[in-house]
């Protein structure tokens, strides 16, 4: 695309001067940002014929990548005289991000040290937290027995099993239908956390709420009684964090602060997550360690051990700690860690993680090429590599080589793949849990497309899947369409799915549309 730039003299009589200008676009642009390489661009022209947006305001990395090459030095206008024009963009996108609005000036300007001294470095961190968990989008979460979605507005539906007021409606009566929870009506909602009969939410203001158990750890193991809490109530121990992420395991919770700070609260007896306090503890304590200093863009916790995602100038790396039974740690062995410690496989394998998600029992991710390494236990098959054999360090998913991964979402032992094209592929327990159809035995070791998901002609962006099974519920899936259309399957006796079921009828093994939630 050619545009001409025409100039006069400061008194307008001399003959205009004409400047040929010309687009130039970088063979990739996602380097300029370093985005994954799956994320598409969408170019819009300027014409007379087709007006719209300026293409480089609708593709933020081709305008960086256009500044680095044409204007080196400093540009003489606000916000920074010292900022050249890209680092100017970078901060002006980084701006319009909520948690960063929030931010004073120092926080932003420490934010923008532990990132490498860039603002375009801060908005990769921005970004690439945005991606792991869907923060500011619409989400559909499956726990265990009951679910919330969020749509992008930040409106909160919950349903299912109500026992302890985990869906926080004010009762204690289990529902089918999605209800919205009315006592959070002015407060926006960008993240939620499922565990065993509890629930928590995270507003754009980084505040937390939380309904159902009043507990950091399974209800079962706490030394206390627990008190049931019905609707939701702000965390006070976490009020002094601007928290945009939670993460809840078996045996604690975690939650990532916007600074890319990791904490913990509960387990921490015997130093079992780098902290001495016991079960009942209820203020975040720090993890410490290789990640003091290191920015966190996501996190992801499993029955006993928790994942973090971090981030480093030069890439993304993955971080494990807790029990390592199983070789679930990554660190080709089964010893636990008390401290956070480097999965250096990803450095051998030559893939850069940028999504992670840590099953009960098994942990996978997704590289930046579309590769998936699963490792941990491989029970019913659920690391895909036709065995069920565990795996003490990530291996890839060889099954899945043909094609491009852009998501993926641990289970008890069931694993979900999204394809770049909106497929689905599955693996582990259970054609119920998994979503295939009923001539396919009963556990899958291998990947295997979800042909079901496939008929509804959708492109399938997010899956969830209860990770954390508590007796006598058994694992249920969410799929959450392009267009923001929610299919559900899996066990569904206590109205987690969202949809009506007959009659003694406890599970649906094909997908089902859920009725009633917006999440376009």
């Amino acid at each position: 695309m050619d545009s001409t730039i025409t100039t006069a003299t400061s008194n307008g009589v001399s003959p205009a001067a004409t400047l040929q200008l010309h687009s130039i676009i970088p063979e990739n642009p996602t380097i300029a940002m370093e985005l994954p390489s799956f994320v598409s661009l969408k170019r819009q022209f300027l014409g007379n014929s087709a007006p719209g947006d300026f293409f480089l305001a609708s593709c933020p990395s081709i305008a960086l990548h256009a500044t680095c090459s044409f204007f080196r030095k400093p540009a003489n206008f606000s916000p920074d005289l010292e900022l050249s024009i890209s680092e100017v963009a970078a901060l002006d996108i980084c701006q319009k991000r909520a948690i960063f609005k929030r931010m004073g000036e120092e926080e932003r300007q420490e934010i923008k040290r532990k990132c490498g001294g860039s603002w375009k470095l801060v908005l990769k961190f921005l970004l690439a937290g945005e991606f792991g968990y869907r923060r500011e989008k619409s989400q559909a979460l499956a726990g265990p027995g009951h679910s919330i979605a969020v749509t992008s507005n930040g409106v909160v539906y919950s349903f299912g099993s109500n026992g302890s007021g985990q869906l926080g409606h004010g009762t204690v009566e289990d529902t089918w239908q999605p209800q919205p929870i009315r006592s959070l009506n002015g407060i926006r909602i960008i993240q939620a956390a499922l565990g065993a009969d509890r629930t928590m939410l995270i507003s754009d203001a980084g505040e937390v709420y939380a309904f159902g158990k009043d507990c950091f750890s399974d209800p079962g193991l706490e030394i206390q009684q627990t008190k049931v809490i019905t609707t939701p109530q702000r965390v006070k121990s976490l009020t002094e964090i601007f928290v945009v992420q939670a993460a809840i395991g078996y045996h604690f919770t975690a939650i990532l602060s916007r600074e890319g700070r990791v904490y913990t609260l509960s387990w921490g007896k015997d130093e079992k997550l780098g902290h001495g306090t016991d079960l009942n503890c209820l203020l975040p304590q720090p993890l410490l360690g290789d990640l003091e200093n290191v920015p966190v863009v996501q996190i992801s916790a499993g029955f006993c051990y928790l994942l973090a995602l971090a981030f480093h100038p030069t890439g993304m790396s993955v971080y494990s700690v807790g029990c390592g039974l199983g070789g679930k740690l990554g660190h080709g062995s089964t010893i636990s860690e008390k401290q956070p410690r480097l999965i250096e496989e990803f450095s051998l394998l030559k893939m850069e993680p940028v999504m992670i998600s840590a099953g009960a029992w098994h942990a996978a991710v997704v590289g930046r090429d579309g590769r998936v390494c699963t490792w941990g236990w491989g029970r019913y098959g659920c690391l895909g590599h036709g065995t069920e054999e565990l795996e003490l360090a990530p291996k890839v998913v060889e099954g899945l080589k043909d094609i491009k991964a852009v998501h993926v979402a641990a289970g008890e032992y069931t694993t979900f793949v999204v394809s770049d094209d909106g497929q689905v592929y599955s693996f582990g327990y259970g054609e119920v849990n998994l979503g295939q159809q009923g001539d396919v035995e009963e556990n899958t070791l291998t990947p295997r497309l979800v042909s079901s998901l496939k008929e509804t002609k959708e492109r399938v962006v997010h899956v969830s899947l209860t990770k954390s099974v508590s007796f006598p519920w058994t694992g249920h899936t969410f799929a959450m369409t392009e267009s923001g259309t929610l299919y559900a399957f899996g066990s569904g006796g206590r109205g987690q799915l969202g949809v009506k079921l007959g009659d003694n009828v406890m599970e649906r093994e094909e997908p089902a549309k859920v009725i009633g939630i917006d999440l376009s």
